[in-house]
């Protein structure tokens, strides 16, 4: 199954009376990853939840050239899965029905799993290596293997794009690469389209193909990530000191301290 194309035109969106969003605009290409940034209370995760038909909006979202508010819920789980930076794990269930819960959208209501739900169940934690943690309780697991759960679960729907909010929240330096070395590999192999949002700018800058940054509810640059990762960008939006050094990956993030604080 291949990626599609997900466009965002003019959303807006508000949390009560106050406008979070503001005519933000993106087009992610079949395949593409592209890593939404911005200061804290910028609206990221209002705009995934939105992309996803989870929070009220203006504008428009498409998938493939149609509206997602032309296409039932259901089927359009089928194509749109969400891992959300902070998961409801249940209490007492086991990381193989974590992720079976993925299944939902492909079943009739009620309906009980079928041997092929869990075939994809089994295939998808073998690729997570969960497959040993399968009976193990989600809220016993590791930070790290939560979040492996967390994405095998969203995987289970066998989308064909991927909304990602803060996938490395929780997770020290190594735990992070692990995760998103794993996300890019699954998007290449499988043709996913990812939209995320990421915090550190040097993970964003490293992995992702295109950056959005937003600012005050406005999308304020938006291309490679060596476009909209500047020293200015991050001065004007973020109020921060920093060097931007490129890497052979990508740009990396060097945050300086004030002047006249010199170690001495």
């Amino acid at each position: 199954m291949s990626g599609a194309r997900v466009e965002v035109v003019g959303l807006s969106a508000a949390h009560g009376r106050s406008r979070v969003l503001d005519d933000v605009r993106l087009d992610v290409g079949p395949g593409g990853w592209t890593a939404v940034i911005g200061p804290n209370g910028s609206g990221k995760t209002t705009l995934l939840r939105a992309v996803l038909g989870a929070h009220p909006h203006g504008g428009q979202v498409r998938v493939d050239g149609v509206p997602t508010t032309a296409v039932p819920r259901r089927e359009r789980a089928r194509t749109l899965a969400y891992a959300p930076q902070r998961p409801v794990v249940p209490e007492g269930v086991s990381t193989a029905e974590y992720v079976g819960l993925g299944r939902t959208p492909h079943r009739a209501l009620l309906a009980a799993p079928r041997p092929a739900d869990r075939q994809v169940v089994a295939d998808v934690m073998a690729r997570l290596e969960l497959t040993g943690l399968a009976d193990r309780a989600v809220a016993t697991l590791s930070g790290g293997e939560q979040q492996r759960a967390v994405l095998a679960r969203a995987l289970a729907q066998q989308p064909r794009v991927l909304l990602l909010d803060e996938p490395t929240s929780a997770l020290d330096l190594g735990h992070a690469q692990q995760v998103l070395d794993l996300v890019d590999r699954l998007r290449r192999q499988d043709g996913l389209t990812v939209l995320s949002t990421l915090h550190d700018l040097t993970l964003a800058g490293q992995y992702a193909d295109r950056l959005a940054l937003l600012s005050g509810g406005r999308v304020v640059a938006e291309g490679t990530p060596a476009q909209v990762l500047t020293a200015e960008a991050l001065a004007g939006h973020y109020g921060a000191r920093a060097q931007v050094v490129t890497g052979p990956h990508g740009p990396a993030v060097l945050p300086l301290r004030a002047p006249g604080h010199d170690r001495g």
